[in-house]
């Protein structure tokens, strides 16, 4: 397939799609039952085109679209009558099932007759619904058989030889058959001195010099003016410039794109021409506007400034790969116009190939050096220093050189294939390749465009390119551009349409068939919901509830309560106005409801734990409890789990069955107020009542110890170190309790300093087995050297079972003075 018919077959793609909506609504207002007798007369024609496997392609493709026609027609019709059968159906499920059974009463005459009647409307309604299902099943397996033919003569064609374009012996004719045809286009073109060619000339003069000077002034002065505009909003410091130099960009190509079609028209208003030669000159303009719009692409990509190119080669390297890029869209044009030329006349099969072979050759080299370019991409990141060093691996970088390297391998292939005469699969490989590469480039410029537009939006600038967003846009365009990358590689637009069509049936689960209508009603109506449950939420939270003397957890359990009834309420009126029947899914549900009496028993639990949490609200936000170890504040309850801030700033995530089943203390339900007891101990021999006086008046001291009741002080025990004492209060907010405890002590601590007051430490009793192994002993000079020393001797020292001995009056290890 030519290049340009592949381009033409891009850009009419859209159009095909809206065509093909626009047949598809006008078949649906036509008859809603079709002729089935023409039906079946093109059928039977088509099985026997198949049978046979005869017929061009033109003939089994025009077959096709009445076929698919014919079951776009069967497809509307199996859906007619479905308002009545339903209602008939409902009607048959009120009169209840008919007796059975020997021993069964009959039935009242009246309502046999009912059920006959209904019974016999329903088979008439049905008829033509099951023969529409019955013959779109045909049409459509008569679709896919004439679709694998096309396809495996599509096949056969790319294995097709053609002479080599390298024997001598074709150049001859191969010239000749040129000569022919362009002798051909010039013989065409009218005589000069006709009169009446003069006369049109004369006429149309005005037109085709206001054409030819606009023309000429667009193509020499046009990217002059789009760089002046780039200047002169540079400096007036133009908000979003990298917006203003892709749109100037734009208008770089389109000014001299539009004087090379304004040249056109002037030569065609000449009428100099003839209509195979006006043919040439607008596919000559149209491939102009092709190598400019191919430009383009190429300086985004690789742009001269490094903050605008998308793949940061160096400078050396960016500007060979423009020129490679520049010299393939000369090489397209002028394979292009021989491929057209020569259609204007008769001409050998082998005189294509050797009049494209040298070009297509360098078109082979230029793309394989582009593919060394792109295997040497590597994306660089900022080191530590400041300096760019090429370390990061991405996404990107590995596309690319997986594109570079695709490249080389056609590059090196193609030239192998056109000298052994396979010039239909070089015209099925390098083109798409090359097409390929200027669609995904594409793909990245916009991208970079929308990103930066919506930096602008946002206030995030050039900060916007490494966002989430940019990520998003590139997904969006890559969907958008794969039906045309299909169409590069040599799909059909019939294959587009059939798989756009499958998509629009939809699939079937039970008797309910599910269409991405149905899906985009399920998505509005649940998100109106859901929307309109959050409203509900917030007017609640932050108008109504505070009004009323309803506790904050309280009031929490309400509006989360709502949230749930609210979105399961939006998930039912989805699926109703839908028309999912979720019935036939009842095999599917049971199988679920045994998956989570297994698996799915903890969720579960946990999930009507938090129910219970909600409605019971033994916690709520805000408390202070104490569950499994874990002290702290509740600070959010779903339906799963409940999240507690310990005193440590940490989260604890405490499963909703836990908090139900398990013990849960809770400081601070219904009110603040709780208990202090603090501990105090005294040395032996203080007077304990005064000790209770002066405790007393330190816990009546501080500001949020609640007078009634009163503080209280105990004389606890007479301990094995002091005489303990308890302080015990209650306070007016629990929470406070460290804070208060922390200032008791402290003033108790100044307090029995000025009244000198002892708080004893720990002490200890120490008894000693056998003292007489303390006695001093003669046991050798090495006894009274330590002797002299002033050091204990080995015998001396006193063994482990000796210090419980109560005849001692030192610790032996210490020296000690033992009490």
């Amino acid at each position: 397939m030519p290049f340009l018919t592949r381009f033409l077959t891009l850009l009419a793609v859209v159009l095909c799609l809206v065509t093909g909506t626009v047949q598809a609504q006008e078949t649906t207002l036509e008859s809603a039952v079709p002729s089935f007798d023409r039906w079946e007369g093109i059928a039977r024609e088509a099985e026997n085109a198949i049978d046979q496997n005869s017929g061009t392609d033109e003939t089994l493709m025009a077959m096709r679209n009445r076929i698919a026609e014919f079951r776009t027609a069967f497809d509307n019709a199996r859906s007619i009558n479905s308002a009545r059968i339903r209602t008939v159906r409902e009607q048959l499920a009120a009169l209840g099932p008919p007796p059975e059974g020997e021993n069964a009463p009959a039935e009242p005459p009246d309502v046999a007759a009912q059920r006959d009647a209904l019974n016999e409307e329903l088979s008439r309604l049905q008829v033509p619904v099951q023969r529409a299902e019955t013959e779109f099943v045909r049409a459509d397996s008569l679709i896919g058989q004439i679709d694998t033919i096309l396809r495996d003569r599509q096949a056969q064609q790319l294995l097709t030889v053609t002479p080599s374009p390298l024997n001598p012996a074709y150049w001859q004719p191969a010239l000749a058959d040129f000569t022919t045809a362009v002798a051909g286009l010039r013989n065409e073109t009218p005589n000069a001195a006709n009169a009446r060619t003069w006369s049109a000339l004369r006429d149309n003069l005005p037109v085709v010099a206001a054409l030819f000077v606009l023309g000429l002034i667009l193509i020499l002065r046009g990217r002059f003016w789009a760089e002046m505009i780039v200047r002169s909003l540079q400096s007036h410091g133009a908000r979003g410039f990298g917006i203003w130099r892709f749109v100037v960009s734009l208008l770089r190509i389109f000014l001299p794109a539009a004087g090379l079609v304004a040249l056109a028209f002037a030569v065609i208003s000449s009428e100099v021409l003839g209509p195979k030669g006006e043919n040439i000159l607008l596919i000559i303009s149209l491939l102009g506007g092709i190598m400019l719009g191919v430009r383009w692409v190429s300086e985004r990509i690789f742009s001269r400034d490094d903050d605008e190119a998308l793949l940061l080669l160096s400078q050396k390297k960016r500007k060979e790969a423009r020129f490679h890029i520049g010299m393939i869209t000369v090489m397209i044009i002028i394979t292009e116009l021989i491929s057209q030329i020569l259609k204007t006349g008769e001409s050998a099969p082998v005189t294509l190939s050797v009049l494209e072979f040298p070009w297509l050759v360098i078109s082979s080299l230029m793309l394989y050096r582009i593919g060394v370019l792109l295997r040497g991409y590597s994306e660089p990141s900022s080191a530590t220093d400041g300096t760019l060093t090429e370390v990061r691996t991405s996404t990107l970088g590995r596309v690319v050189r997986g594109l570079g390297t695709g490249a080389v391998v056609i590059g090196c292939v193609s030239p192998v294939l056109l000298a052994a005469g396979y010039f239909q699969a070089v015209d099925a490989l390098m083109p798409p390749y090359i097409m390929t590469l200027v669609l995904l480039g594409l793909v990245m410029v916009l991208q970079r465009f929308f990103a930066d537009l919506y930096g602008a939006l946002t206030g995030q600038g050039e900060a916007a390119r490494e966002t989430l967003m940019a990520v998003l846009f590139g997904l969006v365009l890559l969907l958008l551009v794969l039906p045309l990358l299909a169409l590069v590689w040599g799909a059909r637009v019939t294959d587009l349409t059939e798989l756009w069509q499958a998509f629009g049936r939809g699939f079937a689960v039970g008797e309910t068939r599910i269409s991405p209508v149905d899906f985009l009603t399920f998505a509005v109506i649940f998100a109106i919901g859901y929307v309109l449950t959050r409203l509900v939420q917030s007017a609640l939270r932050g108008n109504v509830l505070p009004k009323t003397k309803i506790d904050i957890g309280g009031q929490n359990a309400i509006v989360s309560g709502l949230g749930y009834i609210g979105i399961f309420l939006a998930a039912l009126a989805a699926i109703t106005g839908a028309g999912i029947d979720l019935s036939s899914l009842a095999i599917v549900a049971g199988a679920l409801s045994v998956g989570i009496g297994f698996g799915l028993q903890n969720i579960v639990s946990n999930f009507v734990s938090g129910i219970i949490l909600l409605i019971e609200r033994p916690i709520s936000e805000g408390d202070w409890i104490e569950v499994g170890g874990q002290m702290g504040y509740v600070r959010d309850i779903s339906v799963r789990s409940t999240r507690i801030e310990t005193f440590d700033r940490t989260d604890v995530i405490v499963p909703n069955a836990d908090l139900v089943s398990g013990t849960v203390t809770n400081f601070t339900r219904g009110n603040t107020v709780g208990r202090l007891i603090v501990p105090v101990g005294v040395a032996y021999g203080t007077d304990t009542r005064r000790i209770d006086a002066i405790l007393r008046e330190i816990a009546e001291d501080q500001p949020m110890v609640l007078t009634t009741p009163p503080p209280n002080v105990l004389f606890m025990n007479f301990g094995a170190d002091a005489l303990e004492f308890e302080i015990r209060c209650f306070l007016r907010d629990v929470n406070w309790m460290m804070l208060v405890k922390n200032d008791i002590n402290h003033a108790i601590a100044e307090r029995f300093r000025e009244e000198g007051i002892e708080i004893p430490f720990a002490q200890r009793d120490l008894w000693l087995r056998n003292p007489e192994v303390l006695r001093t002993r003669d046991d050798g000079a090495g006894s009274k050297g330590a002797e002299r020393q002033g050091e204990p001797t080995a015998n001396d020292r006193p063994r482990a079972d000796d210090l419980d001995d109560p005849d001692s009056g030192r610790d032996a290890a210490t020296g000690d003075e033992i009490a």
